[in-house]
């Protein structure tokens, strides 16, 4: 956690995935979120990210900058009559938002200061920038502005050359160096202003001042993850920023030492066939998220219908999107102020057999549960026992010698079994035991399990089929995927088409292709590779289909993709009820599935059968099912009775006997309580 000043948490580093950790380092919590100001380059996405080389300022002295400001003619402006403040030619000089004074010859304390910080003489971070309209000049040297470096350009041509290049690859010059030496410096928001920055060399013209060092760096560490985000519609680009973050993989190369509360790891992570220079910059292959499918874009079975895919059956066999969830169970053992302490006991023994019962049979001759065990649901983990009395007890009550102990067990609860990876026990400084356990299990995709490709194509598995039902290539190749090619036309992901050209040439010829933004490796050229290979240019097959054994009549386009399994499994999110616990206020079913809840019938759906007039479906499902009670209503004064009994006519002649739900029951009784009196009228049904 990353604390601030104030000693207040600022945000919790989720080590989820190891792009959240990254991705929270690089995000911007605006003070001003109301003001539509979008810093364009310096900010990435929705949720504003930093994009890549951005540099946040910090605090500096401005002592030198004022002496060097007064040196370059700034008159202070005490000393002068307010006369000259209205000349159109003197402008004010503010340092950091407080008045410094003023200038006649504003271009040229700009021009001087410009040539200072290239000299390396003040800080690269401090900024300067004219008002015309306001005619001020502004110096900020602040903290918490955010700078990008440029390229400096002098009379049309980058200051920066090939030979320069040449030495910071031979290792002769640093960043440091060129910052110094005139070649590169940083600009903020208030200079990008006055600046004419140009994205690539030959679009130079006579008016530029600076150019942008790669163009890939205006995005973010989340998009710089996506193959050819320039030929996707840009909402694509942005729900993948969204779901890189709940793509399973590594999270670090200390993941199986690590106890976390939940942890999603991929079994079999590979390093991506189309990559991009942002993921050599982060070093996403050394913790890839993801692996290289064969993608078939056809239809299949018809249960591919919206965005679900069709798995081949022999790839999850072999490790296809195989997944380890690891989550924790943790205990303490105390010690209480009147000298008794937490136990744990060891198994409970079966009186005939002698053998631990079966809530206890995953459990050490200690009472704590052993690695490499199968635990299932309701079992017992740690055989804790807790004291009855913990506090000392009064004077002159009696003290029972032995202390009496009661059981605390802590169970296993989930849907299906685990294994016990590791136990951890461990002791702090007031004679606390603390006792974790780490919990395994695998998961293989079933359906209902959620995958997506990095360009916003998400989608659940549909159907599971064997491999001699899938159809195969001339070569003999399977898909691991079938993806329906109506994902395509209105989504727009033309990448992702070209991920997949590039994915196969990548794979015939054993090398990795590039698909960084703004650039990346041509078509034309993929294409050449697979003819040179004897493959179709379009990246399309010749496929049989494996059902009947003939042709398909449309040659199928077909190749690899990188695809990652998302977080969202169906075995996490599976849930009914029937009968099962109730809130003991109201005494309606609970909510949601931690609590084995009920489903809601809510006021809309209410309405839906109100419009239809099923009157006694709204019955049962908003009373019958729900808090349906017994209540025995008085005729004469209207009031609630109770067993036959009216309390306030003190007779039992006009007792009815009703059901109608707690809540409402509940709601009359609170009135009464504030004085407010509900009578129920009551008549006869028959009549």
């Amino acid at each position: 956690e990353i604390y601030n000043m104030d000693r207040q948490v600022v945000t919790k580093c989720s080590r989820l995935f190891i792009y959240i950790c990254i991705w929270l380092m690089t995000k911007i919590s605006s003070q001003f979120e109301k003001k539509q100001k979008s810093e364009w380059s310096l900010a990435c996405g929705l949720v504003k990210n930093l994009a890549l080389m951005t540099h946040i300022t910090t605090d500096m002295e401005d002592g030198p900058i004022v002496k060097l400001a007064s040196n370059l003619g700034v008159e202070d402006v005490n000393l002068l009559c307010g006369e000259e403040l209205s000349y159109p030619n003197v402008f004010l000089v503010f340092l950091n938002g407080n008045i410094l004074g003023v200038i006649r010859d504003h271009k040229k304390l700009v021009n001087t200061f410009r040539l200072m910080r290239r000299a390396g003489y003040i800080n690269e971070f401090v900024s300067i920038s004219t008002n015309l309209t306001d005619r001020c000049v502004y110096i900020s040297s602040d903290g918490g502005r955010l700078c990008r470096p440029y390229i400096i350009v002098k009379k049309q041509k980058p200051a920066v050359t090939n030979k320069h290049m040449e030495e910071l690859a031979q290792g002769y010059r640093n960043f440091e160096d060129f910052l110094h030496e005139s070649l590169v410096e940083y600009l903020d928001v208030n200079e990008e202003n006055d600046c004419n920055i140009a994205l690539y060399e030959h679009t130079i013209n006579k008016d530029t001042t600076h150019l942008e060092i790669e163009p890939f760096t205006l995005l973010g560490v989340c998009a710089g993850l996506i193959p050819y985000p320039h030929h996707n519609q840009s909402p694509r680009n942005t729900y993948q920023c969204a779901m890189g973050k709940q793509a399973m993989g590594t999270i670090g190369y200390n993941q199986r030492n690590r106890i976390d509360t939940l942890m999603y790891l991929l079994a079999y992570p590979q390093k991506p066939m189309v990559k991009t220079k942002t993921i050599e910059l982060i070093e996403f292959e050394k913790l890839p998220a993801g692996q290289n499918a064969t993608v078939a874009v056809m239809s299949y079975s018809g249960y591919d219908i919206e965005d679900a895919l069709v798995l081949n059956k022999a790839s999850l066999d072999r490790g296809f999107g195989r997944c380890l969830v690891y989550k924790n169970a943790k205990c303490t053992l105390k010690r209480y102020t009147n000298q008794t302490f937490d136990k744990v006991m060891g198994p409970m023994l079966d009186a005939a057999t002698r053998k631990p019962i079966w809530r206890h049979e995953i459990l050490d001759a200690d009472g704590i549960c052993s690695p490499g065990e199968k635990v299932e649901n309701k079992q017992v983990l740690v055989n804790k026992s807790m004291p009855t009395v913990t506090q000392i007890p009064l004077e002159g009550s009696n003290v029972p010698q032995q202390p009496q102990y009661k059981d605390v067990p802590i169970t296993y609860k989930g849907a299906t079994d685990s294994y016990i990876e590791k136990v951890m026990i461990s002791s702090n400084a007031e004679d606390a035991f603390l006792i974790k356990m780490l919990l395994r299990q695998t998961r293989r995709p079933e359906i209902g399990d959620k995958f997506s490709s990095r360009h916003g194509q998400k989608g659940v598995c549909g159907l599971i089929v064997p491999q001699e039902d899938m159809p195969f290539c001339d070569s003999g190749i399977c898909p691991d995927i079938i993806m329906n090619p109506h994902g395509f036309p209105s989504r727009m992901t033309v990448g992702k088409l070209i991920e997949l050209l590039a994915g196969k040439a990548g794979v015939l010829d054993g090398r990795f292709h590039y698909g960084t933004a703004f650039g990346g490796s041509k078509v034309k050229d993929v294409c050449e590779d697979l003819v040179r290979h004897g493959y179709n240019y379009l990246g399309k097959d010749y496929v049989t289909s494996g059902i009947t054994g003939e042709p398909l009549e449309a040659y199928i386009y077909f190749g690899p993709v990188y695809y990652q399994k998302l977080k969202h499994m169906v075995l996490d999110k599976m849930h009914a009820r029937a009968r099962g616990p109730r809130a003991v206020l109201t005494r309606q079913p609970t909510e949601g599935r931690s609590r084995d809840g009920g489903l809601r019938l809510g006021e809309m759906e209410r309405d839906c059968l109100i419009g239809y007039g099923a009157s006694m479906l709204l019955l049962e499902r908003l009373m019958i099912s729900s808090d349906a009670f017994e209540v025995d209503v008085c005729g004469q004064c209207g009031l609630l009775g109770y067993s036959g009994w009216c309390h306030y006519c003190k007779s039992s002649c006009h007792v009815s006997s009703l059901r109608i739900p707690y809540a409402c029951k509940l709601l009359f009784q609170e009135l009464q309580s504030m004085n407010i009196i509900p009578r129920l009228k009551l008549s006869k049904y028959n009549e």
